[in-house]
């Protein structure tokens, strides 16, 4: 499996990006992705998830109400629509993908795949 992130780049608050992850590989499977960031000098954190059945989504308090997740297609590719930008979303944002490990949506050691990061920048 591979996950290509992009979309992302440097706005000023208040403003919205999209952020999208082509997932390839396991043809016809789906699986539950997530978006997680991390901003410099701190821990990679969780940002939103969509199962891979209902996709259902799920938020992190600090983005419910701005960021949307959403599914492309029939499979695997994901969006994240970043309404409302604020300075500290500024982060390198991941996205992932849980195939074989269990373990909650909200912890990053569930993911089995990752992409290789798209930067958001958010200035005030």
């Amino acid at each position: 499996v591979q996950l290509q992130a992009s979309g992302g780049g440097s706005v000023q608050a208040g403003a919205s990006l999209t952020l999208s992850c082509v997932g390839s590989g396991r043809p016809g499977s789906r699986y539950p992705m997530a978006w997680f960031r991390q901003a410099p000098g701190k821990d990679r954190e969780f940002v939103a998830q969509i199962s891979w059945n209902t996709d259902r989504p799920n938020y992190a308090d600090s983005v419910k109400g701005r960021f949307t997740i959403s599914r492309v297609g029939a499979e695997n590719s994901v969006l994240l629509q970043m309404n409302n930008l604020k300075p500290e979303d500024t982060a390198v944002y991941y996205c992932a993908a849980q195939i074989f490990n269990g373990g909650s949506y909200y912890l990053r050691r569930s993911y089995d795949y990752w992409g290789q990061g798209t930067q958001v920048t958010v200035s005030s």
